[in-house]
Protein backbone atom coordinates (compact mmCIF):
# COMPACT_ATOMS: atom_id res chain seq x y z
CA UNK A 1 0.00 0.00 0.00
CA UNK A 2 1.29 3.13 -0.96
CA UNK A 3 2.13 6.20 1.36
CA UNK A 4 -0.30 9.08 0.67
CA UNK A 5 2.14 11.11 3.57
CA UNK A 6 5.45 10.66 4.31
CA UNK A 7 7.49 12.89 6.98
CA UNK A 8 10.97 12.75 6.45
CA UNK A 9 13.18 13.73 9.02
CA UNK A 10 11.43 16.84 10.36
CA UNK A 11 13.05 19.25 12.77
CA UNK A 12 11.39 22.27 14.11
CA UNK A 13 13.51 24.37 16.78
CA UNK A 14 12.33 27.54 18.51
CA UNK A 15 15.12 29.77 19.35
CA UNK A 16 17.54 26.57 20.12
CA UNK A 17 15.22 24.42 22.02
CA UNK A 18 14.41 21.31 19.69
CA UNK A 19 10.56 20.35 20.12
CA UNK A 20 10.64 17.59 16.58
CA UNK A 21 13.92 16.31 16.02
CA UNK A 22 14.26 13.98 12.65
CA UNK A 23 11.04 12.57 13.12
CA UNK A 24 9.51 10.86 10.33
CA UNK A 25 6.52 8.54 9.58
CA UNK A 26 4.10 7.79 7.11
CA UNK A 27 -0.07 7.05 6.38
CA UNK A 28 -0.73 4.86 4.04
CA UNK A 29 -4.07 5.03 1.55
CA UNK A 30 -6.99 4.04 3.40
CA UNK A 31 -5.36 4.22 7.03
CA UNK A 32 -5.90 5.21 10.52
CA UNK A 33 -3.11 6.20 11.98
CA UNK A 34 -2.46 8.30 15.75
CA UNK A 35 0.18 10.05 17.45
CA UNK A 36 0.77 9.44 20.98
CA UNK A 37 3.36 10.43 23.47
CA UNK A 38 3.48 12.00 27.42
CA UNK A 39 3.05 15.81 27.91
CA UNK A 40 5.28 18.80 25.94
CA UNK A 41 6.10 15.10 23.20
CA UNK A 42 6.17 16.97 19.97
CA UNK A 43 2.75 16.05 19.02
CA UNK A 44 1.10 19.17 18.05
CA UNK A 45 4.18 20.98 16.66
CA UNK A 46 4.10 17.84 14.39
CA UNK A 47 0.87 18.57 13.37
CA UNK A 48 1.91 21.91 12.61
CA UNK A 49 4.53 20.73 10.41
CA UNK A 50 2.16 18.55 8.55
CA UNK A 51 -0.54 20.98 8.33
CA UNK A 52 1.60 24.09 6.90
CA UNK A 53 0.78 26.10 9.84
CA UNK A 54 5.17 25.62 11.03
CA UNK A 55 7.80 25.30 7.96
CA UNK A 56 10.17 22.18 9.20
CA UNK A 57 13.76 23.69 10.65
CA UNK A 58 15.11 20.69 8.63
CA UNK A 59 13.90 17.56 7.08
CA UNK A 60 10.85 17.43 3.99
CA UNK A 61 7.22 16.19 3.77
CA UNK A 62 5.98 14.69 0.98
CA UNK A 63 2.23 14.84 0.34
CA UNK A 64 0.47 12.65 -2.31
CA UNK A 65 3.66 12.74 -4.24
CA UNK A 66 4.20 15.88 -3.88
CA UNK A 67 7.41 18.30 -2.33
CA UNK A 68 5.45 20.68 -0.06
CA UNK A 69 8.37 22.43 1.02
CA UNK A 70 7.66 25.30 -1.36
CA UNK A 71 3.57 24.80 -0.94
CA UNK A 72 2.59 28.14 1.27
CA UNK A 73 0.27 27.14 4.39
CA UNK A 74 -2.82 28.46 3.15
CA UNK A 75 -2.76 25.95 0.56
CA UNK A 76 -2.21 22.58 2.06
CA UNK A 77 -5.92 22.31 2.42
CA UNK A 78 -6.67 23.08 -1.44
CA UNK A 79 -3.55 20.07 -1.86
CA UNK A 80 -5.85 17.74 0.16
CA UNK A 81 -4.68 18.39 4.03
CA UNK A 82 -7.72 19.22 6.33
CA UNK A 83 -7.56 19.25 9.84
CA UNK A 84 -9.32 20.20 13.51
CA UNK A 85 -7.37 22.11 16.13
CA UNK A 86 -7.57 20.98 20.10
CA UNK A 87 -8.83 24.18 21.04
CA UNK A 88 -11.87 24.56 19.05
CA UNK A 89 -11.76 27.49 16.00
CA UNK A 90 -15.47 27.81 15.23
CA UNK A 91 -17.00 31.13 14.41
CA UNK A 92 -19.32 31.18 17.71
CA UNK A 93 -21.64 33.57 16.03
CA UNK A 94 -22.74 31.76 13.17
CA UNK A 95 -24.93 28.49 12.43
CA UNK A 96 -23.88 25.39 12.12
CA UNK A 97 -24.28 25.17 8.30
CA UNK A 98 -22.29 28.11 7.79
CA UNK A 99 -19.50 27.38 9.43
CA UNK A 100 -19.93 23.88 7.97
CA UNK A 101 -19.87 26.36 4.49
CA UNK A 102 -16.67 27.58 5.42
CA UNK A 103 -14.92 24.89 4.98
CA UNK A 104 -15.73 24.31 0.92
CA UNK A 105 -14.23 28.27 0.34
CA UNK A 106 -10.87 26.12 -1.33
CA UNK A 107 -13.68 24.55 -3.88
CA UNK A 108 -15.30 28.15 -4.86
CA UNK A 109 -12.91 29.60 -7.88
CA UNK A 110 -16.02 32.07 -9.70
CA UNK A 111 -14.98 35.48 -9.96
CA UNK A 112 -16.53 38.68 -7.84
CA UNK A 113 -18.82 39.37 -10.71
CA UNK A 114 -20.19 36.17 -11.02
CA UNK A 115 -21.01 35.91 -7.69
CA UNK A 116 -22.45 38.76 -7.61
CA UNK A 117 -25.01 38.07 -9.89
CA UNK A 118 -25.31 34.54 -8.70
CA UNK A 119 -25.23 32.81 -11.96
CA UNK A 120 -23.46 30.51 -13.87
CA UNK A 121 -20.44 28.85 -12.39
CA UNK A 122 -20.85 31.09 -8.90
CA UNK A 123 -24.32 29.50 -8.59
CA UNK A 124 -23.70 25.53 -9.13
CA UNK A 125 -20.71 25.81 -6.94
CA UNK A 126 -23.44 27.24 -4.18
CA UNK A 127 -25.55 24.19 -5.02
CA UNK A 128 -22.76 21.77 -4.64
CA UNK A 129 -21.42 23.26 -1.40
CA UNK A 130 -24.86 22.89 0.06
CA UNK A 131 -25.48 19.46 -1.19
CA UNK A 132 -22.29 18.78 0.45
CA UNK A 133 -22.67 20.54 3.70
CA UNK A 134 -26.32 18.73 3.91
CA UNK A 135 -24.49 14.98 3.06
CA UNK A 136 -22.41 15.72 6.16
CA UNK A 137 -24.95 17.09 8.38
CA UNK A 138 -26.64 14.27 7.81
CA UNK A 139 -23.08 11.77 8.28
CA UNK A 140 -22.78 13.43 11.70
CA UNK A 141 -26.24 13.33 12.78
CA UNK A 142 -26.65 16.85 13.46
CA UNK A 143 -30.14 17.92 11.64
CA UNK A 144 -31.48 19.01 15.01
CA UNK A 145 -28.87 21.90 15.36
CA UNK A 146 -28.05 22.56 11.66
CA UNK A 147 -29.40 26.31 11.87
CA UNK A 148 -28.65 26.87 15.35
CA UNK A 149 -26.05 29.41 16.25
CA UNK A 150 -22.77 27.65 17.04
CA UNK A 151 -21.95 29.16 20.23
CA UNK A 152 -25.34 27.97 22.42
CA UNK A 153 -24.14 24.45 21.32
CA UNK A 154 -22.85 22.20 24.09
CA UNK A 155 -19.17 21.26 23.24
CA UNK A 156 -19.64 17.70 22.22
CA UNK A 157 -21.88 19.05 19.66
CA UNK A 158 -19.21 21.64 18.44
CA UNK A 159 -16.59 19.04 18.52
CA UNK A 160 -19.13 17.45 15.63
CA UNK A 161 -19.26 20.91 13.70
CA UNK A 162 -15.65 21.44 13.78
CA UNK A 163 -15.13 18.16 11.96
CA UNK A 164 -17.73 18.80 9.85
CA UNK A 165 -16.25 21.43 8.68
CA UNK A 166 -12.71 19.78 7.77
CA UNK A 167 -14.70 17.13 5.82
CA UNK A 168 -16.50 19.90 3.50
CA UNK A 169 -12.63 20.75 2.15
CA UNK A 170 -12.86 17.28 1.08
CA UNK A 171 -9.57 16.09 2.06
CA UNK A 172 -7.56 13.16 1.18
CA UNK A 173 -5.83 13.25 4.61
CA UNK A 174 -7.32 13.98 7.91
CA UNK A 175 -5.41 15.51 10.97
CA UNK A 176 -7.58 15.21 14.26
CA UNK A 177 -5.76 16.75 17.04
CA UNK A 178 -7.45 15.49 20.27
CA UNK A 179 -10.87 15.14 19.03
CA UNK A 180 -12.61 13.46 22.09
CA UNK A 181 -10.84 15.58 25.04
CA UNK A 182 -13.37 16.61 27.19
CA UNK A 183 -16.22 14.35 26.02
CA UNK A 184 -18.46 11.93 27.91
CA UNK A 185 -18.37 8.04 27.29
CA UNK A 186 -21.25 8.47 24.95
CA UNK A 187 -19.94 11.33 22.57
CA UNK A 188 -16.19 9.54 22.69
CA UNK A 189 -17.66 6.59 21.33
CA UNK A 190 -19.87 8.59 18.45
CA UNK A 191 -16.80 10.08 17.22
CA UNK A 192 -14.87 6.80 17.41
CA UNK A 193 -17.47 5.57 15.07
CA UNK A 194 -17.28 8.64 12.73
CA UNK A 195 -13.53 8.33 12.18
CA UNK A 196 -14.07 4.92 11.20
CA UNK A 197 -16.97 5.64 8.85
CA UNK A 198 -14.74 8.68 7.92
CA UNK A 199 -12.30 6.27 6.69
CA UNK A 200 -14.56 3.60 5.11
CA UNK A 201 -17.60 5.70 3.56
CA UNK A 202 -15.25 8.70 2.72
CA UNK A 203 -11.98 7.15 1.74
CA UNK A 204 -10.01 9.27 3.58
CA UNK A 205 -6.41 8.68 5.24
CA UNK A 206 -6.99 9.83 9.40
CA UNK A 207 -3.57 10.76 11.31
CA UNK A 208 -5.29 11.40 14.81
CA UNK A 209 -3.37 13.05 18.34
CA UNK A 210 -5.28 11.26 21.10
CA UNK A 211 -4.93 10.49 24.61
CA UNK A 212 -7.71 8.20 25.18
CA UNK A 213 -5.62 4.57 24.80
CA UNK A 214 -9.06 2.77 24.23
CA UNK A 215 -9.63 4.85 21.30
CA UNK A 216 -6.45 4.31 20.36
CA UNK A 217 -5.90 0.88 20.57
CA UNK A 218 -9.76 0.21 19.09
CA UNK A 219 -9.48 2.05 15.89
CA UNK A 220 -5.82 2.69 15.12
CA UNK A 221 -4.08 0.55 12.10
CA UNK A 222 -0.46 1.89 13.44
CA UNK A 223 0.36 3.99 15.64
CA UNK A 224 3.78 6.25 16.22
CA UNK A 225 4.82 7.38 19.43
CA UNK A 226 6.90 10.83 20.25
CA UNK A 227 9.12 11.62 23.77
CA UNK A 228 10.76 14.59 23.99
CA UNK A 229 10.49 15.55 20.52
CA UNK A 230 12.02 12.16 19.24
CA UNK A 231 9.71 8.65 17.60
CA UNK A 232 10.32 6.01 20.12
CA UNK A 233 8.38 3.55 18.61
CA UNK A 234 6.09 2.94 15.70
CA UNK A 235 3.81 -0.40 15.05
CA UNK A 236 0.89 -2.05 15.47
CA UNK A 237 -1.71 -1.48 18.81
CA UNK A 238 -0.17 -4.78 20.41
CA UNK A 239 3.66 -4.15 19.43
CA UNK A 240 2.93 -0.93 21.14
CA UNK A 241 0.89 -1.53 23.98
CA UNK A 242 4.07 -4.15 24.82
CA UNK A 243 6.92 -1.98 24.00
CA UNK A 244 9.09 -1.68 26.63
CA UNK A 245 10.43 2.15 25.41
CA UNK A 246 7.04 2.80 25.63
CA UNK A 247 6.46 1.46 29.07
CA UNK A 248 9.12 4.11 30.27
CA UNK A 249 8.04 7.28 28.76
CA UNK A 250 4.27 6.60 30.05
CA UNK A 251 5.38 5.09 33.46
CA UNK A 252 9.32 4.92 34.01
CA UNK A 253 9.20 1.14 32.59
CA UNK A 254 7.81 -2.06 32.90
CA UNK A 255 7.72 -2.85 36.42
CA UNK A 256 6.37 0.97 37.32
CA UNK A 257 3.00 -0.33 35.09
CA UNK A 258 -0.33 0.28 37.25
CA UNK A 259 -0.69 -2.80 39.31
CA UNK A 260 -4.42 -2.22 39.84
CA UNK A 261 -4.93 -3.46 36.77
CA UNK A 262 -5.74 -6.85 36.20
CA UNK A 263 -3.09 -9.44 35.06
CA UNK A 264 -3.68 -9.40 31.79
CA UNK A 265 -2.87 -5.78 31.44
CA UNK A 266 0.82 -6.12 32.56
CA UNK A 267 1.70 -7.22 29.00
CA UNK A 268 0.25 -4.44 27.17
CA UNK A 269 0.52 -1.72 29.61
CA UNK A 270 -0.53 1.18 27.48
CA UNK A 271 -4.00 -0.12 27.79
CA UNK A 272 -3.95 0.48 31.00
CA UNK A 273 -3.77 4.09 30.51
CA UNK A 274 -7.50 5.55 29.74
CA UNK A 275 -6.49 9.24 29.47
CA UNK A 276 -3.35 10.66 29.20
CA UNK A 277 -3.18 14.69 29.61
CA UNK A 278 -0.88 16.23 27.60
Amino acid sequence: MSALLAAENLTKTFRGLVAVSEVSLSVRLGEICSVIGPNGAGKTTLFNLISGVLKPSSGRIVFDGKDMARVPSWNFARHGIGRTFQNLALFKHGTVVENLLVGRHIHLTSGVVSGAVFWGRARREEIAARERVEAIVEFLEIEEIRDKVVGTLSYGQQKRVELGRALACEPKLLLLDEMVSGMNQEETEDIARFVLDIRDDYGVAVLMIEHNMRIVMDISDRIHVLNFGQKIAEGAPAEIGRDAAVAEAYFGGMDAVPKGEAAAARPNPVESVTHVDG
